[in-house]
């Protein structure tokens, strides 16, 4: 193996050593707020960040732009596949994202760096850039936010039988692969960790660092806004809903909460993905006039958004509770603004909403306890300010970036030692 430059050390107020001026690629799918902040953080640190994201995704993004406060050391590579992304055809999302692969993992070779940090990514995609990795060479830490395997499978298996349990089960042994072969792993709970450690027998490289939310680019703001005022939703009570509406999110909730609250309430829809065409359809079928749908929004206003909501709300299907976070409640909880999420009690987010009362959880399964959940918040105006004020100390208490940082970088030493004795 080739010898690579020696870095300096510095000990962290914890005593532990972290390594200083180190490059890395930090592969962030999805282009989220939060992990955007994190690679900010970083590069002040003087990390010499390239901060890669998929270009065609369309749910919420961070600033993915230099800023002019940014560091020199901060540079930002949006890749493409020069093609719409098919993520409705199982078919062609593969070759999509077999192409989007590809294309990052040319990118680590040019780039050539000590580290590869890569989260939020789909499995084939994933599998091009662990070789990447391994070609350069250079260390790989797998950035687990969902069990991409177990959410493809269980998608192939509902539409596909038999045949597609067996080909869920190949993307299994890709992923299960692919985190025996990282030098380390970040999960984001306990619940996840447990699993990895199972898989790999290698306890550990498994590290365990919650998400959290940008509280620099999302903090509390007054209702009476200038995005709230441009939507009319000033003096309307309004249930928002900000972030991804994919496969995993049931719709049916929001289009129920639409019809028992029309009338007393707005249920406004800022997203982009699949379920928002069966939102639209039954706006136009039903007379919805109070099921407002918006696009998502430009990162810098996120913080006058969630400003319009007097509930913020969050689903996840009962399935899906076992292998994804919703982030979105991380952003709402910044925002200072109450909850209301439908999930499984034994997902992270539901244990930490229900655990800080930064509002009210119920079963995905259950649209009565929804609506009456929706209904209970709605009434009462002295229970959504202690939500919407526990849930902001909840933030303040854990969400600070240099510590999530400093978390951070342990995990590249270990990773970066890893490799050496390889």
């Amino acid at each position: 193996m080739e010898t690579r430059r020696a870095h300096k050390v510095r000990e962290d107020r914890a005593g532990w050593k972290v390594t200083q001026s180190m490059k890395l690629v930090v592969h962030d799918y999805a282009g989220h707020p939060f992990q955007v902040e994190l690679s900010r953080e970083l590069a002040k640190r003087g990390h010499d960040i390239v901060h890669a994201f998929f270009a065609d995704d369309q749910g919420p993004k961070g600033e993915l732009a230099r800023r002019t406060d940014d560091p020199p050391q901060l540079s930002f590579a949006s890749v493409g596949i020069g093609r719409r992304y098919e993520k409705g055809s199982l078919l062609r999302r593969r070759f999509d994202d077999v192409t989007y692969g590809r294309k990052i993992a040319e990118l680590i070779g040019r780039e050539k760096p000590d580290l590869v940090i890569s989260g939020n990514t789909p499995t084939e995609a994933q599998e091009r850039i662990v070789k990447a990795c391994r070609a350069v060479p250079c260390g790989f830490v797998y950035w687990l936010q969902d069990f991409y395997s177990v959410a493809v499978a269980q998608l192939l298996k509902k539409k596909l039988g038999l045949f597609g349990a067996a080909v869920g089960e190949y993307y299994r042994l890709l992923e299960r692969r692919q985190l025996r072969q990282a030098n380390a792993i970040v999960t984001i709970a306990e619940q996840f960790r447990s699993v990895v450690v199972n898989w790999t027998r290698a306890e550990e490289k498994v590290f365990t660092i919650e998400n959290w939310g940008a509280m620099n680019a999302i903090r509390p703001d007054r209702k009476d806004n200038e995005w709230v005022r441009h939507h009319g939703l000033v003096d309307t009570f309004n249930f928002v809903y900000a972030g991804t509406l994919a496969l995993k999110h049931n719709p049916r909730l929001l289009i129920e909460l639409a019809r028992r609250t029309k009338g007393s309430a707005m249920v406004v829809v800022v997203s982009q993905g699949i379920g928002t065409e069966r939102l639209a359809s039954a706006r136009r079928s039903e007379g919805l006039d109070n099921l407002i749908l918006l696009p998502p929004q430009p990162v810098a206003e996120l913080g006058q958004v969630l400003a319009a909501a007097d509930v913020a709300v969050a689903v996840l299907e009962r399935e899906a509770g076992a292998f994804s976070v919703p982030s979105k409640v991380q952003s709402y909880m910044c925002a200072g603004r109450a909850i209301l999420l439908a999930a499984p009690a034994d997902n992270p987010a539901a244990q930490v909403v229900a655990r800080e009362e930064a509002g009210i959880v119920v079963d995905p399964t259950d649209i009565p306890a929804f609506i009456c959940a929706a209904d209970r918040l709605q009434r009462d105006a002295g229970l959504r300010r202690r939500a919407a004020q526990r849930g902001r100390t909840y933030a303040e208490r854990t969400y600070e970036i240099s510590e999530v940082a400093n978390r951070f970088e342990r995990v590249f030493l270990f990773a970066r030692r890893e490799l050496e004795q390889v």
